[in-house]
């Protein structure tokens, strides 16, 4: 881990290492994200042979049959058991323009160089490939850092990442030089029973905080469970928030359609909202 860090490279290993024992159990939310991606990919009117699966995890994405398809994934066990290699997002062992599509769903939100990440699936991607991504961003896990807060009152630390919303995420794309860049997003609300349960599937994603604070002390989690419990509805069962950012965006190439120039627009905003 560097002193420009955000997240601590050999912490997010270990967890995914860990997380790889009971994945299937916990992986909710990326067959969530691949599920989108795999809409948003049927949209398109092409075939594609040459694939990386950036964040494999599991392996569970299934491209197009008789695609060839590079798995890589921070952690050894995933990487291993899809048949990858290990390495990092923002760190990739491939050649530009190795691919003509790329995926990643559920780990750009803890890459440490995003802009990096992004620029360098740009390049990896052959003229006209395409990018698909998905991670958890905007506000994701609202209760959890609100009772964490409050649990923690005297002496506040982070313990929730920092979250991307979707006009940085499209801001982004731009910034590594896609073209036809898209970002939106979708809210899926879990409703569970206690913290316990909660903290239980983000371990088991590999999604605890790789920020590297103190730990959470007995009496702040007690007090962080009591305040989670509070929330409750009728039914006894508390809703947590996960933000789904998706992304798709093109390398560019010639022939692709183009934005219009900024003033060229023959219809008046004004005449448009006149009522008729």
């Amino acid at each position: 881990m560097t002193s420009t860090d955000i997240f601590d490279r050999a912490l997010r290993r270990r967890r995914r290492d860990r997380a790889a024992q009971c994945y299937g159990a916990h992986d909710f939310l990326r067959a969530e994200m691949l599920d989108g991606i795999a809409e948003r990919l049927a949209a398109v009117s092409r075939s594609f042979t040459d694939v990386l699966d950036l964040g494999c995890f599991d392996g569970a994405f299934a491209p197009t049959p008789g695609a060839r398809v590079a798995r890589l994934d921070a952690g050894f066990a995933f990487a291993s058991a899809a048949g990858g290699v290990q390495g990092d997002e923002d760190r990739p062992p491939f050649a530009d323009g190795a691919f003509d599509l790329i995926v990643s769903a559920g780990a750009l939100d803890t890459v440490n160089d995003l802009p990096g990440a992004l620029a360098l699936a740009r390049r990896m991607l052959r003229p006209d490939g395409l990018f698909l991504a998905a991670f958890l961003g905007g506000d994701t896990l609202a209760t959890l850092r609100s009772v964490l807060v409050t649990a923690e009152a005297a002496r506040p630390a982070a313990r929730v990442h920092p979250r991307i919303d979707v006009q940085s995420a499209g801001d982004l794309l731009v910034r590594a030089g896609f073209a036809l860049p898209v970002a939106d997003s979708e809210t899926l609300t879990v409703r569970y029973a206690g913290l316990a349960p909660l903290l239980a599937d983000l371990r088991g994603m590999a999604a605890t905080s790789l920020l590297a604070p103190s730990p959470l002390a007995r009496e702040t989690i007690g007090r962080a469970a009591a305040l989670f419990a509070e929330r409750a509805d009728a039914d006894g069962r508390v809703a947590e928030r996960f933000d789904i950012v998706f992304l798709t965006a093109w390398a560019p190439a010639p022939g692709q359609p183009q934005p219009a120039r900024r003033g060229s627009g023959k219809a008046s905003l004004a005449a448009a909202l006149k009522p008729h």
